[in-house]
């Protein structure tokens, strides 16, 4: 016996087409309307008929949909899967190394079961949370997965629902928590059909329908979103969601959709008894999505930082074109990493307004925002999806990874950047219809020659093969060197990260930051432990004013340098110790 139930206010009659059989749907209140056929069962197909539209349409609830988005929805069922993770009892944010991957190109195959065969990589790495991109289904055989139209089914690209549960078991086994990207705040531009059933959508915006979150009928379509959040953590034992671009949702509600998540999160983790996280990505610089709730905030648990992926962009690659005319200073990174924002109700050149509000740093600790060095933002949305990797070096790759995975924020990592992948990562998709694949080329065409680019000239062609394939990591890179060396310092660094507690301390106030613009030195004074940094391609001399007990780790080979022993009887202070950098290096020590 299955129940077939759809959320259909606007019709008159819905019906369900179940293996060929054609079931009438009872009115069930609330604009809702319910079934129940016995003879349906895990694997049958299914689609609904609205009023007299003889056009078959895929369940807005799908769980799979093996015949792509346009066909007929399958019933499967989550709990029927043979969970192993049963002493798993989750990982929380506070300390954790998050790496960011997309399923499709991780891995020369793409699938679930693939990237499963390389899960050991990143344990020997040191991460405790593996963050996915949208696996939702989507047309065509390949995308970002942030066009995705049915929120509930794991793409068939990748296998389907029953290999991502094999995913995230094989997670669990291993001791990496699980956190899946998910997108609230559009749909993609084609398979979209929730607007037959119902008033989902309420407008646009740049990426496509956006949905109806405060007009009428929006507490059904408020529940859409919050049950398909809860479907994710309960039945396929996801440790953590990443809310996309949660500052292009439309809702002027007194209690925002944000808010309502996170207390059906929060509740939902009581009954199941781990830790579930929010982490949300927003431009708003708005700390209030990560104020507990008692404090008048959102209560999510953390957001994307990027003021601080752009300080450290804009000063190792001296960028400053576009939304990075902003930033790239040392007294900008100090402070940047100091207080979380750049922009904190202060003036930013790119908007051409005041953006952004103070983080109270006394109160808000640091482990609520991530900080990275790449993501697939920031790599994908460059004209060729060219990495950092292939604009500096590999020296200027480990001061980078060093002032990240020692600051006091929550370290995210983009697969394949431990070990400075030479491989893009460019923006592909790959839709059937050829009308709108050529509104695609063209669109991202248009988008970068308005920021300068010879784009017709350098843009991949998103549909092409090559733009997909030429993204797929080169996993034969870890083994030579450069890339040998670096990912010995990522995991050094993460090995560090995890046995001084001075480096995971998330508290902002306790965080000193001491720069020098002519040599282009960065120290981080965390504790008794200092984390000195050295941007230019000469040798720097750092004065530590205190004697070193212990080198805790170089990039490559640090001095020690005692200073002129002092005249104590003049009351001078105690022997200082200078620290000797070589050029584009670092080095942590303990004084």
């Amino acid at each position: 016996m299955t129940g077939f139930e759809v959320w259909a206010p606007w019709r008159k009659r819905v019906r369900v087409d179940v293996a060929g059989q054609v079931h009438d749907l009872s009115p069930a209140g609330g604009g809702w309307w319910r079934v129940e056929v016995p003879t349906a069962g895990p694997g049958t197909d299914y689609a609904y008929l609205l009023d007299d539209d003889p056009k078959p349409l895929p369940d807005p609830r799908s769980l799979r949909q093996p015949y792509g988005v346009h066909g007929p929805s399958q019933v499967y069922r989550p709990e029927a899967f043979g969970w192993t993770d049963h002493t798993w009892t989750g990982r929380a944010l506070p300390g954790s190394v998050i790496y960011e991957l997309h399923i499709g190109t991780f891995t020369p195959v793409g699938t679930f079961d693939s990237a499963i065969e390389r899960l050991d990589h990143l344990v020997d790495l040191g991460v405790d949370l593996v963050e996915v991109l949208p696996i939702n289904a989507v047309d065509g055989p390949r995308n970002w997965g942030y066009d995705g139209v049915l929120w509930y089914a794991a793409t068939e690209n990748y296998g389907g629902p029953e290999a991502f549960q094999r995913f995230v078991d094989g997670c669990h086994h291993r001791g990496l928590g699980v956190l899946l990207d998910v997108v609230y705040n559009h749909l993609g531009p084609s398979g979209a059909y929730l607007d037959r059933f119902g008033p989902y959508f309420a407008g646009s915006n740049i990426w496509g329908p956006s949905l109806n979150l405060d007009g009428p009928g929006s507490d059904s379509v408020r529940r859409y979103v919050i049950e398909n959040s809860l479907m994710w953590l309960r039945d396929f034992h996801v440790d953590g969601l990443r809310l996309d671009a949660v500052h292009a949702l439309h809702d002027a509600r007194a209690v925002p959709l944000l808010e309502e998540l996170s207390v059906a999160v929060e509740a939902l983790s009581a009954h199941v008894r781990r830790p579930l996280s929010l982490i949300a990505e927003s431009d708003l610089n708005d700390p209030r999505l990560v104020t507990a709730r008692e404090g008048g905030g959102y209560g999510l648990h953390a957001q994307w930082d990027d003021d601080i992926h752009h300080e450290l962009h804009a000063a190792l690659t001296g960028e400053r074109q576009g939304y990075y005319v902003d930033f790239g200073s040392l007294p900008g990174l100090a402070s940047t990493l100091r207080q979380a924002f750049c922009h904190t109700d202060t003036e930013s050149a790119f908007r051409r307004r005041a953006h952004g509000r103070p983080v109270n740093t006394h109160l808000i600790p640091g482990h609520r925002f991530l900080a990275y060095l790449q993501n697939h933002d920031q790599i994908g949305n460059r004209a060729t999806g060219d990495r950092i990797s292939a604009s500096i070096s590999p020296g200027l790759l480990a001061c980078g990874a060093a002032l990240v995975l020692c600051s006091p924020y929550t370290p995210m990592l983009f697969m394949g950047e431990e070990w400075g992948a030479r491989t893009p990562w460019q923006f592909f998709s790959h839709f059937p219809d050829p009308e709108l694949r050529e509104n695609v080329r063209l669109g991202r065409i248009k988008e970068f020659a308005e920021h300068g680019w010879d784009a017709a000239a350098t843009v991949p062609d998103p549909n092409a093969d090559a733009t997909f394939l030429d993204s797929k990591l080169d996993w034969s890179e870890p083994k030579a060197e450069p890339h040998a060396t670096l990912l010995r310092t990522y995991r050094e660094l993460i090995a560090l990260r995890r046995d001084r507690p001075e480096l995971s301390d998330p508290w902002l106030d306790r965080l000193r930051v001491e720069v020098h613009e002519t040599t282009r030195t960065v120290v981080l004074c965390r504790g008794e432990l200092r984390v000195a940094v050295n941007l230019s391609d000469r040798p720097a001399t750092v004065p530590l004013h205190r004697p070193v007990t212990e080198v805790l780790l170089t990039s490559t080979g640090a001095t020690l340098e005692r200073a002129a022993t002092p005249d104590r009887t003049a009351g001078d202070p105690a022997l200082g110790t200078e620290l000797t950098l070589p050029a584009e290096s670092f080095a942590v020590v303990a004084l």
